[in-house]
């Protein structure tokens, strides 16, 4: 019985792992994207999860939120610390410093 129950523990830490994986890789191409939106340039992969919580979807199932920070550079030099909560795969919200939107 206790060999079965370290077994689901191992498994369920290594499904843990691997979706983190994906997960930071999808945080990654999001983080690019909403850089390049904005004319600024994702400092070299500074993405890191500093949140996990559970939420409920849309559909009311239960997913693991993410809260991710990077940071961006609109110059090179300065560098600004910038948020995406990520609920499962979806894009939940984000955060850029409002001063460096684009004025339309």
């Amino acid at each position: 019985m206790f060999e079965i129950l370290l077994l689901i523990i191992v498994l369920l830490i290594a499904w843990f792992w691997l979706d983190s994986i994906s997960k930071r890789e999808i945080a990654i191409f999001t983080g690019r994207e909403l850089a390049s939106r904005y004319e600024l340039q994702l400092l070299d992969e500074t993405i890191a999860c500093k949140k996990l919580s559970l939420a409920r979807n849309n559909h009311g199932h239960m997913k693991i939120v993410r809260l991710y920070e990077f940071e961006v550079s609109a110059d090179g030099r300065n560098r600004l610390l910038c948020s995406l909560e990520l609920l499962g795969k979806q894009l939940k919200g984000w955060d850029i410093p409002p001063y460096l939107q684009p004025v339309h």
